[in-house]
């Protein structure tokens, strides 16, 4: 409730629906086996300590705990997600916990996994309880054009593209990384906003060059890129918005301070990164274990 996270694959939220009043009404909220108890059943799992797991449950509607039934994860799923944007989505899963295709994990890998996240968020909520700052609300305006103009720093970064080399004029992961480390940077120092479709010395490009057809396709990249290497549950220290420079747009993305380290994965593993001046570094393990053990004591 501190966080006013919604009810899984819904859009109201988990304090309005435990409220005597809505509950008194027409919908009503149950907690749910995220795997179900008749499919653990059928793959082997069949004591109630390991059905009834906290781990494997989740605030639904009833509705939707009754269309889920004894279905597999995998089943039930895609009729709930199609509901939502990607975007909506990243958030929900970020509130409730729950890991990257978490509907195709092994159900043991699922509640470790799972456990990981809800204790972040529990720390999330009780940080939020314990701090004198207000979070920072995702529709206060980015004065983008006063960033720009201020140059790069150490809150501050400027890319040219999400995914296109202006070089070779061709896709290419490189940049996508690019964006990736920044944005883990800030998250793992002190905040920081990253503007996308601006050049080093502050000469507007435009977001035209990455080739999307419109901007909600390229906002569903972001989020698919993010989601896969860095994490849906960043999401809750990330806002992405458009916005008007020269004679084109760019893309903004301001991140928060985050409370729990950050990583980006890929094929090689994991790296942790953090911004150095204007710049952003990767720090090897020892320096990583270091900075992490007094940044987030």
């Amino acid at each position: 409730m501190l966080l006013e996270a919604p009810v899984l694959f819904s859009n109201f939220a988990v304090g309005d629906m435990l409220d005597p009043v809505a509950q008194s009404g027409s919908r009503t909220i149950e907690r749910h086996h995220l795997f179900p108890r008749g499919y653990l059943k059928s793959v082997g799992v069949t004591t109630t300590r390991d059905v009834n797991q906290i781990a494997n449950f989740a605030y639904v509607e009833w509705t939707d705990n009754a269309r889920a039934s004894d279905l597999s994860p995998e089943q039930y799923l895609p009729e709930f997600e199609g509901r939502f944007s990607e975007s909506e989505l990243a958030q929900m899963y970020k509130f409730h916990a729950l890991p990257y295709s978490w509907q195709s994990l092994d159900y043991r890998e699922f509640l470790t996994r799972r456990r990981d996240l809800m204790a972040n968020i529990v720390r999330e909520g009780y940080e939020r309880l314990d701090s004198d700052v207000a979070p920072v609300d995702p529709h206060d305006e980015i004065d983008v054009a006063g960033l720009i103009v201020g140059g790069e720093s150490d809150l501050v970064e400027l890319k040219s593209t999400l995914r296109v080399n202006l070089h070779t004029g061709r896709r290419d992961k490189r940049m996508e990384h690019a964006v990736l480390r920044t944005l883990a940077g800030f998250l793992n120092k002190d905040g920081g906003t990253l503007i996308v479709g601006v050049s080093d010395d502050g000469s507007p490009v435009g977001i035209d060059v990455d080739g999307f057809k419109n901007e909600d396709q390229m906002s569903l990249h972001l989020v698919n890129i993010v989601n896969r290497s860095v994490g849906a549950n960043v999401w809750a220290f990330m806002h992405a918005n458009f916005d008007d420079f020269g004679d084109g747009r760019v893309l903004a993305i301001r991140c928060e301070k985050a409370p729990v380290p950050v990583y980006v994965s890929d094929a090689e593993g994991e790296h942790f990164y953090v911004r150095t001046g204007p710049s952003t570094t990767e720090l090897p393990v020892r320096l990583a274990l270091d900075y992490i053990s007094q940044r987030f004591s």
